[in-house]
């Protein structure tokens, strides 16, 4: 009986000077972390989707308190109200940020884009990327076997099956960036929403000559450079005979649009076009001088 007591007492203050030792380790190394952490972290939506550019709302919590300014930071998620909460959690200004969305640039469709061959392996545009160009005779375009639709938390990209390309659903999307990310041929960016959702892109990514293009996509860009001498912003470059529209600079003029030979910049979300006015009417013909008549000559007289 003495040996379970002696063991019993032995034991409990073993566990006292632990128990003391603990306690002075966790004061002594004690990492202090600023409560507006937790409460930021708690008015994100947690969709750790790492749109922000912080690896998830936590990081992103963290960044926006030791900053001390919310500048450069957005949840693409939550938008401008959760940036707002934000703000009002860390007595900081909230600036407002251009709404972004998903674009997908290319239009090679199985009418512009006829298939070459059949893929027959696993249903991924990554491991498709690896092993070959593609089904169609353009190696840029899309591969369409959506890895983006398999990463889009929010259920905003859908494949077409008449078309074979992904559709963006704007009213879905959060510009979350996961779709750009998935794809192998980039061909989806994240571009500004625009006015009214107005948006002019160049939609392909073929980098090929002209004559090359064209042969593998009706509607690829060929490099002839008609969009930039037609935009009055200097919006449009071409740079390894592929054209590019600033969407800073670009004030959706559409005159890009009118002279493209290839129908490959796309407008989207504009009102129908009004029709061009008649043409003038052919001008009237100028009257013609009037002729004078010549005298009349008299008739010679007969001889006597």
């Amino acid at each position: 009986m003495n040996l379970i007591l002696i063991a019993v007492i032995s034991l409990g203050a073993i566990a006292l000077v632990l128990a003391a030792v603990l306690y002075a380790a966790s004061k002594k190394f004690a990492v202090y972390e600023d409560p507006r952490i937790a409460q930021v972290n708690e008015v994100l939506p947690q969709a750790n989707c790492g749109g922000c550019g912080y690896p998830g709302c936590g990081g992103f919590a963290d960044a926006c308190v030791k900053a001390g300014s919310l500048d450069g930071k957005f949840c693409p998620v939550g938008g401008q109200d959760c940036m707002n909460n934000i703000a009002s959690i860390l007595g900081l200004a909230a600036g407002e940020a251009e709404p972004m969305v998903a674009v997908v640039r290319c239009n090679g469709t199985c009418e512009n884009r006829p298939r070459t061959n059949t893929y027959d392996g696993a249903k991924s545009c990554a491991i498709a990327a690896s092993l070959y160009g593609g089904e169609t005779g353009c190696s840029y375009g899309c591969l369409g076997c959506g890895d983006c639709v398999t990463v889009c938390a929010f259920d905003a990209i859908h494949m077409n099956p008449e078309t074979g390309l992904p559709e963006v659903d704007e009213e879905k999307c959060t510009a979350c960036g996961a779709c750009a990310k998935a794809c192998p041929k980039s061909i989806i960016e994240i571009r500004p929403k625009g006015k009214k959702s107005r948006r002019v892109y160049v939609s392909c990514v073929n980098k090929d000559k002209g004559a090359v293009a064209r042969k593998a996509c009706k509607v690829s860009c060929i490099g002839c450079s008609k969009c930039v001498k037609a935009c009055p912003f200097e919006a449009i470059n071409v740079t390894n005979n592929l054209a590019y529209i600033d969407p800073v600079k670009c004030k959706s003029c559409r005159k890009c649009v009118e002279v493209c030979p290839q129908s490959t910049i796309t407008e989207l979300n504009f009102p129908p076009r009004k029709p061009k006015a008649e043409e003038a009417p052919a001008a009237v013909a100028p009257k013609a001088a009037p002729v004078k008549e010549a005298p009349a000559t008299e008739a010679p007289k007969a001889t006597e």
